[in-house]
């Protein structure tokens, strides 16, 4: 059993993910680096360990049963528990999304990756995070999720574009994230939503306006939550997200 805080992060050879692991491994944890693709993920960990985080490649398919398992597998033999999870993986699908014109294959697509993928991973986690002190799970969602702010009068400011795969996906998770803090209440499990803010990544082509380091705040702030912290909730640097 490791001593030091054991990490795992989702699609975190690049962008958010892998600036979430470096917060995290900048505070002495050990950092699982999730990741699909062989190459990117060990450039990711090479880069991670030469500013000084103990990262470690996880090969992790989140749409993937055998991967997903096997992920779970390694993380129990080097370090017997897990205490903090964080579902970064994601996708945006293809764009344009209007509801009229999509392609349904394109919607099971994007919730393949984004919520059910997310639901796989936490399962296969789950034994590992019950060995933990203080468990945290983090979900990384996004406030065009929000239903509040998709039908308020100045939505097309504040919800992006019309998404009709990417936008309710974020939904879906931040439903499932409630479902699970349902079932979670009463233990020492905390699980919350998180929205890095319009940050510039590959899934938006780099049109956003923050930076990956500022997106990933949020996630480093719900994993470092104390015991007493929030459970079932949705969170932005500002705050509370409307669900």
């Amino acid at each position: 059993m490791s001593e030091r805080t054991i990490a795992l992060v989702t699609g975190a050879n690049k962008g958010i993910g892998y600036e979430i692991a470096a917060g995290l491994g900048a505070l002495g944890w050990s950092v699982g680096v999730g990741a699909r693709d062989d190459q990117r993920r060990e450039a990711a960990v090479e880069g991670l360990r030469a500013a000084g985080v103990d990262a470690f490649g996880v090969p992790l398919d989140v749409t993937d049963d055998a991967s997903v398992t096997a992920a779970a597998r390694l993380v129990e033999e080097r370090a017997g528990r897990l205490d903090v999870l964080v579902n970064n993986a994601g996708i945006a699908g293809r764009m344009p999304q209007q509801p009229t014109q999509i392609d349904p294959a394109t919607i099971r697509t994007v919730v393949e990756t984004n919520v059910i993928g997310v639901i796989r991973v936490t399962n296969a986690m789950m034994p590992l995070l019950r060995r933990s002190a203080s468990p945290r799970i983090v979900n990384m969602s996004s406030t065009v999720g929000s239903l509040t702010r998709q039908s308020g009068t100045a939505a097309e400011r504040t919800a992006g574009p019309v998404a009709v795969a990417y936008a309710p996906s974020k939904t879906f998770l931040n439903a499932v994230t409630l479902q699970y803090a349902r079932e979670l209440s009463g233990t020492n499990i905390l699980i919350n939503a998180g929205c890095p803010g319009y940050v510039a990544t590959d899934l938006n082509d780099f049109h956003g306006v923050r930076t990956p380091e500022q997106g990933a705040a949020i996630a480093i702030k719900l994993a470092t939550l104390p015991d007493d912290g929030p459970t079932g909730q949705f969170f932005d640097d500002a705050g509370v997200v409307p669900w």
